[in-house]
């Protein structure tokens, strides 16, 4: 029976992992809520993560402190000034599904499919998508990366939103990951010159 001599496995398994991390396709988008109008006193935090293989979007938000009971949630795209301004409704024509009505804080998970054209209002996905759910996929994550697109909680003391907040992309720690186990493999699998 052999063995593996450990160096030997460890490189196997760095470059193992390495390739499956580098395949690794998931985006992530984080903002802070925050009031959006004169009076609000809601806050908040979303997180977003985008798997490109499968199109789906997780999105994970918390909230408190309305000054009014929640009504709808929605992801809007795109304004014409980065960070600021208004837009119509992108994603889930009427509400976030399962977000919850009624509440002055709470917290909120689910996973939108974007591949199904019923995850987009018909503007978005006829105007900025072009017409195709790919398309709206590209405009949304494009509103993404340029500070165009936001989540927006509305309230019964503010029907036009209360707090919002514009994602922005999370830089991936991967490729210093990486460059770090790669360099190690390395370096234990090379042999000394007498």
């Amino acid at each position: 029976m052999s063995t593996i001599p450990w160096k030997s496995w460890f490189l196997a398994t760095t470059l193992s992992l390495t390739s499956t991390l580098a395949l690794a396709t998931n985006i992530r988008y984080a903002a802070a809520l925050a009031p959006e109008a004169v009076g609000a006193t809601g806050s908040g935090a979303v997180v977003l993560d985008f798997e490109d293989t499968t199109n789906d979007l997780a999105i994970s938000a918390s909230f408190s402190g309305l000054s009014g009971t929640t009504t709808v949630a929605h992801i809007h795209c795109c304004t014409t000034t980065a960070f600021t301004g208004t837009a119509g409704v992108a994603v889930t024509p009427v509400t976030l599904p399962g977000f919850p009505a009624g509440v002055t804080s709470g917290s909120y998970s689910t996973v939108v499919d974007l591949d199904l054209s019923s995850s987009f209002t018909t503007a978005f996905l006829t105007g900025p998508g072009g017409g195709t759910t790919m398309g709206a996929i590209a405009a949304l994550l494009a509103g993404f990366d340029s500070g165009n697109a936001y989540l927006n909680i509305h309230t019964s003391t503010f029907p036009g939103g209360e707090i919002r907040g514009f994602p922005q992309r999370v830089p991936e720690p991967a490729p210093l990951l990486l460059a770090t186990l790669g360099a190690g493999a390395l370096l234990l699998t090379r042999r000394r010159r007498v």
